[in-house]
Order: structure tokens, then sequence, then C-alpha cells
């Protein structure tokens, strides 16, 4: 690792975690360096940005009783195999 910067996989995995943790100021900011610069850690956040708010909209359906907005539990292993596939520490 850069002493000032985040490389790709780094800067992943941070985005990731930003999502459900707070990160401290210095993390944030090797994070808005990196984004900055390269156009594909931007686009995974901003995939990622998508993905979070989709689920959250399928959680929101899932309280009432139209199931048309949820996904199958074959499809969420579908999703959670090919995320692991390219990030294996990223899902627990």
């Amino acid at each position: 690792m850069s002493h000032w910067m985040f490389n790709c996989r780094e800067t992943s995995k941070k985005v990731s975690r930003s999502m459900d943790h707070n990160l401290p100021l210095h993390e944030r900011m090797m994070i808005a360096a990196h984004l900055w610069m390269c156009k594909y850690c931007r686009r995974l956040k901003n995939q990622m940005l998508i993905l979070r708010n989709v689920l959250r909209l399928t959680d929101l359906a899932g309280k009432d009783e139209d199931r048309s907005l949820t996904l199958s539990s074959e499809a969420r292993e579908r999703i959670k195999l090919s995320i692991r596939k390219i990030y294996p520490d990223s899902i627990d």
C-alpha cells in the first residue's frame, strides 16, 4: 500500500466497509483521492450504491404483502457467489 493512497483492491474494500461503518478521516481522504483518479473504482462505488438502494427497496417491499419486488433465495445466493468470486473477503 502506498503511504498516501490506497490501491484499487484496498479502495473497493474500504468503500464497501464505509457503507456500513464510519471510517477514520485519513481513510476517507485516501479513498477520495483514489476515486478522483480512478474511474473504475468510481464506477464500482456507484454500482455498490445502486445495489444498496435496490436492496433497501426490496427489504421495504418485503414488509408489505406485495412480494413482486423481492429476490428469490436462489437469486440471492447467485449474487453472493458472484460477489465472493470477485471479492472473496467481502461477504461472511
